[in-house]
């Protein structure tokens, strides 16, 4: 059951009170993830709040459990919970995304994050969004016109210098020799 948002629900959401664990749960929709009062997670945006009263209900709307308070009851695996992870990431790879803010999203702690991410992906999770952010730039380097500078911006990267410096390191050659190379490759491809 849906239960209504009240001023002492927030309270206790923003001062971590366990006295109202069980009592309810609040799910966030930017992340998908519903918690107990007490957790210690960033304090969300309320306009983007629901209050459950049950943990069911709550993931009978969708939403998953956190995994810093076990707000379902039980952990979730660990290979679930990067996956999610990845989701979120590739979802907002155009933010300034740094660890904590990651691990404050997804629920965990930067130390536990990165040692989970790592041990199962084989990189780091910030290697992982300077990977996508580079696949992102690449599409815009072959589909688009658009300035380098503006693709920097795009895929979260709004320093040009730092955007060129990152696809070098990452791709072997700058920006534009990677859109004047690959280009020609389609114009020979589509003779």
């Amino acid at each position: 059951m849906i239960l209504k948002l009240t001023e002492e629900r927030k309270k206790a959401i923003i001062e971590n009170d366990k006295n109202y664990d069980d009592h309810f749960f609040y799910a966030v929709k930017t992340t998908r993830i519903f918690c107990r009062p007490s957790c210690k997670s960033r304090v969300p945006n309320f306009d983007n709040v629901t209050i459950f009263s049950r943990a069911e209900d709550a993931l009978q709307a969708g939403y998953r459990p956190c995994k810093r308070c076990k707000s379902g009851g039980r952990s979730l695996p660990d290979e679930e919970w990067i996956s999610h992870v990845e989701m979120y990431i590739e979802g907002n790879y155009s933010k300034p995304l740094t660890l904590k803010y990651i691990a404050d999203n997804c629920h965990s702690s930067p130390y536990h994050l990165h040692r989970v991410f790592k041990n199962i992906k084989g990189i780091t999770p910030l290697e992982y969004v300077q990977s996508i952010r580079m696949k992102k730039a690449k599409e815009y380097l072959l589909n688009t016109d658009l300035p380098i500078k503006e693709i920097g911006r795009l895929v979260g990267i709004a320093n040009a210098a730092r955007f060129s410096t990152v696809f070098r390191e990452q791709i072997s050659q700058s920006p534009s020799q990677f859109r004047k190379n690959n280009k020609k490759k389609v114009l020979l491809n589509a003779q």
